[in-house]
């Protein structure tokens, strides 16, 4: 008995910390040979000092004195594990296994061996087994229906789970990843629908209903669901999400308008969420300016926004469709909260320029140089306004203080060149408005070559 105590004190030493549980499954080493004793100690110290040929030799040694011994064939499984020779370390475990199925550590090393080799598909039936004695290898038979590619039996695994047990971050990843295959897209709205009748304020079933039928262009239906969601939770902002889109193809401006709202002020939706939302009511309300107090309210939800600029990105969206006074309006709003931001004070003076606005470029390239009177292109903007009332000594004098400012940028001191003509051409001076003329010409050539 004192041997036999010695024996699973080493074997927890040098195998598994909680190997002394097999003995409560029936294992029974007792009564063996002096001879099986000292091969099979010599096997524990090669183990121990990972000289795993060693180790082996000695375990072949006792397997020949008790050739049904499941835990020799456990500790050949191991050691073969260690030499990374999965094959063999494989067919050791299920030997064990089959002398002693109730053993689950047997199971758990034809499972390593599987992993560690990646044959996934071979882990399986491992693993399903591995679950009658814990509930959690679930888990891990979820991520080998997915290395498998065997979707439909990952997703039914997954609701089940998240009905049981609660969501998971890697089991949602997967069911998105499921779900991009419209093929198991019918299975899981069912699963959806039936979730939502057992718990009708769930949240979460409802939007992710919402989304399948959106994405599958079922539009009416993804309405019914947001109604039904807004019906059971009249709180919900994201029955609001899909609301706002049905109210916008119905043409209802004012239904649009509150959801839309309602959704900017959640602080449960996504911010891209709400830009996309923002934006499918900006190219609504275009060409309808009863809702230009309405838009530009809506900015206001992006205040703190410091990744996109609302207002800005309108003033552009604008100014592409030629819509000046728009642009124009939108710039000056982001403006007031963000005074220094050239690129979009440079974008004001062109949309003053693009509409023949002369005296408010004039009027605004002035106040913007006494702010940056290093920055050329406010020069150009000055001199261009001044040519064009008229002013041609004026913009003659700002132009040439300009010129010093422009570093490696043609383009601009080709305008620069051109303006000058003009202004000199506007004060009769006919011999210097020829310089500047050829001087632009030849840069526009210079950019050719």
């Amino acid at each position: 008995m004192k041997k036999t105590a010695l024996i699973l004190v080493f074997i927890g030493l040098f195998v598994l910390p909680n190997f002394a549980l097999a003995q409560d499954e029936g294992l029974d080493i007792a009564g063996v040979s002096d001879e099986f004793e000292n091969y099979y100690y010599e096997s524990i110290k090669q183990t121990g000092i990972e000289n795993f040929d060693k180790a082996i030799l000695e375990l072949e040694k006792c397997q020949q004195l008790q050739p049904n011994n499941e835990v020799i064939y456990f500790l050949l499984g191991k050691n073969y594990l260690h030499q990374k020779n999965y094959d063999l370390a494989y067919q050791n475990f299920e030997k064990a296994s089959e002398i002693n199925p109730k053993n689950r550590w047997y199971w758990v090393g034809m499972y390593d061996a599987c992993y560690e080799s990646k044959d996934f598909l071979k882990a399986i039936p491992v693993v399903q087994k591995l679950v009658e004695f814990k509930i959690d290898y679930k888990e891990d038979l979820t991520s080998l229906y997915m290395n498998t590619q065997q979707f439909d039996k990952a997703l039914l695994l997954i609701n089940e789970l998240n009905e049981t047990i609660g969501e998971t971050e890697k089991r949602d990843n997967y069911k998105l990843q499921i779900l991009q295959d419209s093929r198991f897209q019918g299975a899981e709205k069912e699963n959806l629908i039936k979730q939502i009748k057992n718990n009708p304020k769930e949240e979460a079933n409802y939007i992710s209903l919402i989304y399948l039928y959106s994405k599958s262009n079922q539009e009416e239906k993804a309405n019914q669901v947001a109604k039904q969601l807004e019906k059971e939770l009249p709180n919900s902002d994201w029955a609001q999400v899909s609301l706002f889109k049905f109210h916008l193809n119905n043409n209802d401006s004012q239904q649009a308008i509150i959801s839309m709202n309602k959704v900017l002020n959640s602080e449960k939706i996504d911010k891209k969420i709400k830009h996309r939302i923002f934006n499918e009511f900006l190219i609504f309300a275009q060409n309808k300016p009863e809702l230009e107090n309405d838009l530009q309210n809506a900015i206001h939800y992006f205040d703190n926004d410091k990744e996109v600029q609302v207002a800005k990105e309108i003033g552009k969206f604008f100014q592409a469709k030629k819509n000046y006074s728009k642009a124009i309006k939108f710039y000056q709003v982001h403006l007031n909260s963000a005074k220094d931001d050239m690129e979009t004070i440079l974008l004001l003076l062109q949309a003053y320029t693009d509409s023949t606005q002369f005296n408010e470029l004039e009027l605004a390239s002035t106040n913007q140089l006494q702010l940056f009177p290093t920055q050329p292109e406010l020069y150009y903007y000055n001199g261009l306004a001044n040519n064009q009332l008229q002013n041609y000594k004026k913009a003659k004098d700002v132009l040439e203080s300009g010129t010093d400012f422009v570093i490696d940028n043609v383009t601009l001191e080709i305008n620069f060149m051109i303006q000058l003509g003009e202004a000199f051409n506007g004060l009769g001076d006919s011999k210097k408005k020829e310089i500047y003329f050829k001087k632009a010409n030849d840069l526009i050539n210079k950019t050719k070559k």
